[in-house]
Formats: structure tokens, sequence, C-alpha cells
């Protein structure tokens, strides 16, 4: 863990943490090492939910190089919607346990969601916090109950644990799960536009950040099963005038589709400061990354590009001769029977468009003091890295399409959907635009997409014919309700 790490669990809004909630039935013995030790003294600090104890905790432990990274002020903030988010954080197993880092397991009975965190501390006394990450994720099958559930009894767990989730405003959305195309559950709930307040629908269209990334993926991969490129093609053979000769030279499209080309995104500085109508043809976002310097060698490791992807959807419309949008509306949109998809123009009138709300201020920090909504934040139209908008409804159609092999054959879904390269953040391996994972022994493809007011995951159980849709239009909503259903999936 690199020291810049800083608390991962986007906030979520700010509400009471005073309800009466079930203890776990037992807490892990933290070691008495110096990361343990640290580990213990911050789920202290986390659990007073006072802002003026964590203000002197921060100051007194953190490293000079973490405050200096990240001002104590937003610390500050993140901790206190982290509170929020995670009330009555208890240690429930030790994952892994080092002298100077330490991973744990955590739960917040209160909601029945689960976390790991994790931490590193300076080798030397007095041993200052010099990174924490927390992410959320599912229960371990050693720490809760075992025992296949029905379909009913799936159903069930997840309207309470929905319930939970929006009484406390944690979750705005639609939610969506079916077996074998069939729906078990399909709901949606809180608010599309806050100002009116309209209600979200299961029809609601959401913003689906990365999941188009999906979509870009069998579009390539699609033309590579017509003869029409390779995967091991360089950018160069297609777009000869690329102006960045590395790229063009050694960059090939495995490693665009497996984010494994050394290029960056293009969410940076000049990005922040254009005008972001300016963005809608996949052209467009060219001055933004075009001249930027590979971050690595092409194929040594993972990092992940939204640029990359863009760079994708150039090279689908140099093959197939028609714009990206047209071509994923014709092989894809259409052939799926995904009626509410495609990359909506936010400053155009689309019916039953929800808008985005999110913690975070305008200037990508942690802003407790409201609500904002997200549309000058983000794009006005997406496109192949991400930004498109759909239904639980349609993106079920998504699956099941890819699983009954009417985009790609048999061979081709199957190459696409194994994965390739390990992401080293413990979430399996990605393939070509799709996570493959692991849980419970159970294999999920899929793929996620996050920004501030925007949550998004698609999970395809290839085993059980299962597939749950989770949209929401606020931070991080949908991953809570996705790593639930993992747990209540898998059991065995």
């Amino acid at each position: 863990m690199r020291s810049r790490q800083i608390l991962l669990l986007i906030p979520l809004v700010l509400v009471s943490a005073s309800l009466a909630a079930p203890q776990p039935e037992t807490s892990a013995m933290l070691p008495a090492t110096p990361a343990g030790r640290q580990f213990a003294a911050w789920l202290d600090m986390l659990n007073s939910g006072d802002a003026a104890v964590f203000r002197r905790f921060i100051s007194e432990r953190f490293s000079k190089q973490f405050l200096g990274e990240i001002p104590l002020d937003e610390h500050v903030n993140i901790h206190t919607m982290v509170h929020t988010d995670a009330p009555g954080l208890t240690a429930r197993k030790v994952e892994d346990s080092k002298e100077h880092d330490i991973a744990v397991v955590c739960e917040s009975p209160q909601l029945g969601s689960w976390f790991r965190v994790r931490m590193e501390v300076e080798p030397q006394t007095p041993h200052a916090i010099r990174g924490v990450g927390i992410m959320v994720i599912t229960r371990p099958p050693d720490l809760g109950p075992q025992g296949k559930l029905s379909d009913a009894e799936i159903v069930k767990d997840l309207e309470e644990f929905l319930d939970k989730l929006v009484k406390t405003g944690r979750f705005s959305g639609a939610v969506m799960v079916a077996r074998d195309g069939k729906p078990l559950f399909r709901r949606a709930y809180g608010l599309a536009e806050r100002s009116f307040q309209v209600p979200n629908r299961v029809d609601t269209k959401f913003n689906l950040g990365s999941m188009n990334k999906m979509f870009t993926a069998v579009a390539a991969a699609q033309l590579v099963e017509q003869g029409k490129m390779a995967f091991s093609d360089t950018v160069g053979k297609h777009l000869p005038d690329w102006p960045n000769k590395a790229v063009a030279e050694k960059v090939t499209i495995h490693h665009l589709l497996t984010h494994t080309s050394g290029m960056g995104s293009y969410f940076n500085k000049k990005y922040e400061e254009a005008s972001k109508t300016r963005f809608r043809a996949v052209r467009d976002y060219f001055p933004l990354f075009a001249d930027d310097p590979l971050e690595f060698e092409p194929g040594a490791r993972f990092g992940y590009s939204n640029s990359g992807f863009m760079l994708l959807g150039a090279i689908i419309e140099k093959v197939s001769g028609q714009d990206y949008f047209d071509y994923v509306r014709e092989h894809i949109y259409k052939p799926a029977g995904m009626v509410n998809t495609d990359a909506f123009e936010t400053d155009r009138v689309t019916p039953n468009l929800a808008t985005g709300y999110t913690r975070m201020g305008p200037d990508g920090k942690p802003d407790p003091g409201g609500w904002r909504n997200n549309l000058f934040l983000h794009v006005v139209k997406g496109g192949p890295a991400g930004g498109g908008f759909s239904t639980v409804e349609d993106l079920v159609q998504f699956a099941e399409a890819l699983r009954g092999n009417k985009l790609l054959s048999r061979e081709m879904t199957e190459t696409v959907l194994t994965g390739k390269v390990d992401t080293g953040r413990g979430e399996g391996r990605y393939a070509y635009g799709f996570l493959d994972e692991r849980a419970g022994g159970e294999r999920i493809a899929g793929h996620g997409g996050g920004f501030p007011g925007i949550s998004a995951q698609l999970d395809i159980y290839l085993d059980q014919g299962v597939a749950v849709a989770v949209l929401s239009n606020v931070d991080q909503g949908a991953q809570r309700v996705s790593m639930r259903l993992r747990d209540l999936l898998t059991r065995k």
C-alpha cells in the first residue's frame, strides 16, 4: 500500500448513527504490533464520531508525509463521513499482519455491511500512520451464517437490507435480480431529481460511469471475429497518424482492453479547466491525452486507463467505418434488446433521466455541507470509456445476450470474459472490458462504475445464470447492494 492512499469509501449522506445496533458475536484480537496498536487506536477514534477527536488524533498520529499529501481538514472530513457510512465499525478478522502493516475485516452491524481496512505505519518510533484504505467487501464465509438460500429468502433479506439503506439515506436508485432472464426482484427507491421531488422508477435511466467499457470491449471483439482487426494489432496499424509515436508503435488492442497500455486518464487538469460541453465526439477527447507520455512500458502491469478505452473507440470507428455511437446502438444495444440505453446528452431533454447527487465538492474533496448535483463535474455526453446511461432492465438484457451468445460466438464470449491480468486490488483479474471474479466459489463477470453522484454495478453469475444490476444516483450506493447480494447468492 502506497503512503498516499487514503480512505477509499466514497462518503454518502450524513445521518444519525444513534440507532440501536446489534453487536457482532466476536471481535478480532488485534496483534500487539506497531500496526496493530495504531489500528486499535484509530478504530476507537473513528467510532467516537467526534470531529475534535478526529482532528487531534490525525494531527498527532498521522505521518508528516501523509499530512503533507492530504490536508488535515480533508482527513477530518473523510473520517467524519466514513464514520457516518460505517457506524460502530468492529474488527472481526485479522487477514494479514506484519510489524508495520495490517489488513482487518470489519463489520458495521447496524447496516450489516462489511469492509476491509488496511493500515501502514512508519517503521521508526512512534510508528506514525502513513496510509489507511477502506473498501466495501462481501462478508467472509467464516464470519456469518451458511447454507444455501432459496430465491424467496434472498429477496426477503435484500428487501430488509435496502429498507435500511434507504431509511438512512444511503441508497437511491434501482435494483434488479434475474435468474435466466426472469425477474426475482425489481424495484426503485429514492429520487431521480431532488429539486422537484421526482421519484426513481425501475425504467429510470442512470449514468453508468465506467460500465460502458463492457460495450466497447464487445464491439472490439466483434470486429476481431469479423477479421477486421486482431487483438495483437498496434494502435498505429489502424491510426497511423496518432501523434504519440510510443503509443502508436508499442500499444496493442490487447493492452488497451486490459488496462496494461501505460496510458493514463483524461480526467486531468486539462479536463478540469475545460468546458464540459466540448466533449461529445470521440475525437473531442484527444487533446486531453494524446501527447501524454506512457506511465510504464506497455504490458508491464495493470494501470486503469480511461484514455485507453477512448482510444479504443477511435479504432472501432476507423475499422468499422461507423461513428462509435452508431456502431454500439446497431450492433450491441439493438440485438440485446436494450431500448433505454445510449450516451444521452445531459444538456438536452431526455425523459426519465436521473440526476446524480454527491457529497463531493466542486474541488473533488469531501464536502459534508450538503448534496450537490454533478452536472458541472461530468461530461455532457459519455463515450467508449464511460458516462452513458442505461436501466437495470436493459443491463439484464445485455447480460442475457452475452450468456446466450447473441453478441459474440461462444468462444469469443469466453475470451472476452476470462481474466488476463491481476488488478493488484483484490478484485480478481481484468479481462477484456470486464472483471473476472470469484466469490464463494462462484464465477462473476461484470463491471462497476463510479464518479461523484454515480454508482453502478453489473454482476453476471455465470454458473447460476443470475444477473444483478444495481444503478444509483448517489456515491457508492450500488456497491453496497451488489456486495450484499454476493453474500446471499454464494452461500453453500
